[in-house]
């Protein structure tokens, strides 16, 4: 985990020390906060109302099954002592199975979700990242690096560029409107 962490960092330091060398004081470096374009870019809020919606479908078909399946184990208490045993042991197998295939429902919904949501991330992570190379060529960025992948612990304000790309990302997206 510390390799991964620190040849990132070397690697800047060495870049801003050769470039600053051959280029004097015009060395520009860029921070970029993804998860606050998520948050704030206008296709992020689409994003998580579109999985906010999804979710609270899903959930209430899983709360529907999971009422069914209180219900009959309710009706197997209630009826316990009148059943035979070969009808009470059919109930209860009828129980377990529903229970199985009502847990088996909640592991897909949410892989259905962890999918849904990795695409769409995925999809605004490309749309980011061909603004920040559009922006970092056309204002001559030397390196332009996400916060929390490069684990930045600590940048300037004047060098986070991602109220820019959010900016630039909204007008884009509702260009596609």
């Amino acid at each position: 985990m510390k390799k991964n962490i620190l040849f990132p960092a070397v690697l800047i330091i060495a870049t801003m020390f050769t470039c600053s060398a051959f280029a004097g004081d015009t060395t520009k470096i860029g921070v970029v906060n993804f998860e606050k374009i998520i948050q704030e870019s206008s296709s992020g809020k689409v994003m998580q109302k579109d999985l906010k919606a999804k979710l609270e479908q899903l959930q209430g078909k899983l709360q529907a099954e999971e009422k069914k399946v209180q219900d009959m184990s309710a009706a197997l208490e209630r009826e316990a002592l009148v059943l035979s045993s070969e009808k009470k042991l059919e109930r209860q197998r009828e129980l377990r199975d529903k229970a199985d295939d009502l847990k088996k429902m909640n592991a897909d919904y949410t892989q259905e979700m962890n999918i849904m949501r990795n695409k769409r991330v995925n999809q605004i992570e490309k749309d980011v990242f061909d603004i920040t190379n559009k922006i970092g060529k056309a204002q001559g960025y030397i390196v332009i690096i996400e916060r929390k992948m490069a684990g930045v612990i600590y940048a300037a304000d004047k060098v986070d560029i991602t109220d820019e790309i959010i900016k630039e990302y909204n007008s884009i997206y509702a260009k596609k409107k």
